[in-house]
């Protein structure tokens, strides 16, 4: 992995390397390797097909096959069971969030089991998502898409998970949910939470990432701290096509 400038120091609470996975015969991850720290946040950009959600698919034992080393808190994941990943302490909000549509607001915060100790309580998710609060005796089916977003990232925030991934977590939403998402995640950051995002949107991205890895046909080409985002941006270009 080519490291990035600044790239924060000691061990990482999320260690990825040589990372391979396949769907069927189709070899589509080469190699992933990176790192995520305590407290911080990394964005992986790319083309659609590049390996995005894949990675993060493969991180939470959600490929059919996959190699190489994952290491959470310096645990090794390759053997955990699906079942029990989001016990070792790291949760997944898919790009297609997975709302019950027949639930309530309320009782689809009631669903996730506890994993850990510091989970949000129903009151602490409904002061950071006032939405939802409004919302709460309404059916998934009646949710706008950012508010079935808001309540994706909360029912994670219920179980007590320190790493969260996020996929596509602005995708189709308007600028002002959009804001309302940043912020919350930057509230995220303040109280210590990790964070791994696939994200599209540079401009939104950049306000709450700490870094970028670059990726293509299932590979990490380079990464680099946000503050180098702005001088990276025809690079950028020729590789994502934005």
């Amino acid at each position: 992995m080519i490291e990035a400038p600044g790239r924060p120091q000691g061990p990482a609470l999320l260690e990825v390397r040589d990372l391979h996975g396949w769907y069927g015969e189709s070899h589509v991850l080469h190699g992933v390797s990176l790192d995520l720290h305590e407290g911080e946040t990394i964005t992986l950009v790319g083309r659609n097909g590049a390996g995005k959600t894949t990675t993060l698919r493969a991180i939470m034992n959600l490929l059919p096959r996959r190699e190489g080393l994952i290491r959470i808190a310096g645990a090794d994941m390759m053997k955990v069971p699906v079942h029990r990943t989001a016990y070792s302490g790291i949760g997944y909000v898919p790009e297609e969030r997975g709302i019950f549509a027949t639930l309530t607001v309320s009782e689809n915060l009631m669903l996730p089991p506890t994993v850990a100790p510091g989970g949000m309580s129903i009151e602490e998710i409904y002061d950071l998502f006032p939405n939802l609060a409004e919302r709460r005796d309404s059916p998934g089916t009646k949710l706008s898409g950012g508010e079935q977003q808001m309540l994706a990232i909360a029912r994670i925030l219920r179980t007590g998970v320190k790493i969260i991934l996020l996929d596509e977590p602005t995708e189709g939403l308007a600028p002002v949910i959009i804001q309302r998402i940043g912020d919350v995640l930057m509230e995220l950051k303040k109280k210590g939470m990790t964070l791994l995002l696939v994200e599209q949107n540079f401009r939104f991205a950049r306000k709450v990432a700490d870094r970028f890895f670059l990726m293509e046909d299932g590979h990490i080409l380079e990464s680099f701290p946000t503050s180098e985002l702005d001088a990276r941006m025809d690079r950028l270009h020729e590789v994502v096509g934005v």
